[in-house]
């Protein structure tokens, strides 16, 4: 039985999976499916009923598997993307912050040629066939991940608060007063041309 089979047989459905993600990420991407994989396996490692946070080392793909297959989100805060651009994730109790990361080690890539040149990209979008890669990430299953015990630094293991909220003295909306004297949008950290929108 290959590494897929068996994981099926636990309890990721990898074909149910993929509807899945394909349905919240809008396409099937490489990404999204080796994270799958690499969130089982870390959930694997786990005592069973552990409260646990994850840590992404990348805002691509990785975050959207963690929310689909565990109860961590963005937005209750138990999954945080600290963007060290490595193809990582870590689980870890989120009291003491013991747990396990996995990566893609990218020396199990080499047995397989399409996975490994989408990888590092090596050929260019449209000369590579995604079915083939697909297959070939679901035949791998978690062989082409690196897993090691981890141990978070007590300050990430600090609950978020945005302390008390007040209404920004620039353009009058509630902004969490840590930030400073007005919001940080008036501080001239906002992403749009026209400051706000009526």
């Amino acid at each position: 039985m290959n590494t897929a089979e068996q994981m099926d047989k636990d309890y990721f459905a990898v074909e149910e999976y993929i509807r899945r993600a394909k349905s919240f990420h809008g396409h099937v991407a490489p990404g999204v499916v080796i994270g799958g994989f690499m969130v089982h396996l870390a959930r694997s490692r786990m005592p069973e009923g552990l409260l646990f946070d994850v840590i992404s080392e990348t805002p691509a793909c990785l975050p959207d598997a963690v929310q689909l297959l565990t109860p961590c989100t963005v937005g209750n805060g138990w999954l945080k993307i600290i963007n060290l651009g490595r193809f990582a994730l870590s689980l870890y109790d989120k009291h003491v912050g013991n747990g396990f990361r996995v990566f893609l080690a990218p020396e199990k890539l080499e047995k397989w040629p399409e996975l490994n040149a989408w990888f590092f990209k090596l050929k260019p979008k449209k000369e590579q066939s995604l079915e083939n890669i697909l297959s070939q990430i679901k035949q791998a299953g978690v062989e082409i991940c690196g897993v090691c015990p981890i141990q978070i630094k007590p300050e990430f293991l600090k609950k978020r608060d945005k302390g008390k909220i007040g209404i920004c003295l620039s353009c009058g909306e509630a902004y969490p007063l840590n930030d400073g004297n007005v919001c940080l949008a008036c501080q001239g950290n906002s992403p749009y041309v026209i400051p706000h929108a009526p």
